[in-house]
């Protein structure tokens, strides 16, 4: 992580959470739920997913706690490169996407 991100700042979310502690509250619960282990999807999976949305919004603590939490759900290096390269790959096909806008744009 660079000076800009740094993992000692995770230890600030109780000051975050108290500072909004209605909203706080109210993420902390979306949150667990989407975590949960007992749901259709197994923690692996969503956590490779995780992972996979972490590395298109470049966000590094969600990229180093998805990490630490797809391993610990048994997860290996390989599915973590491979989530890597599907979220590659939708990111590219995003830029795609938005080349085809700005053609239908330009033909204005």
């Amino acid at each position: 992580m660079s000076d800009y991100q740094n993992r000692a700042d995770l230890g600030r979310v109780p000051e975050l959470l108290a500072l909004a502690p209605v909203e706080g509250k109210a993420f902390l619960a979306f949150n667990h739920s989407v975590e949960r282990g007992d749901g259709a999807i197994p923690r692996k999976y969503r956590e490779l997913i995780a992972l996979g949305v972490a590395f298109t919004t470049q966000c590094a603590y969600c990229i180093d706690t998805h990490t630490r939490q797809a391993l610990e759900a048994g997860a290996s290096k390989e599915e973590i490169a491979e989530a890597a390269f599907v979220a590659a790959a939708v990111r590219a096909g995003g830029t795609l996407a938005h080349a085809l806008l700005s053609l239908r744009l330009a033909d204005r």
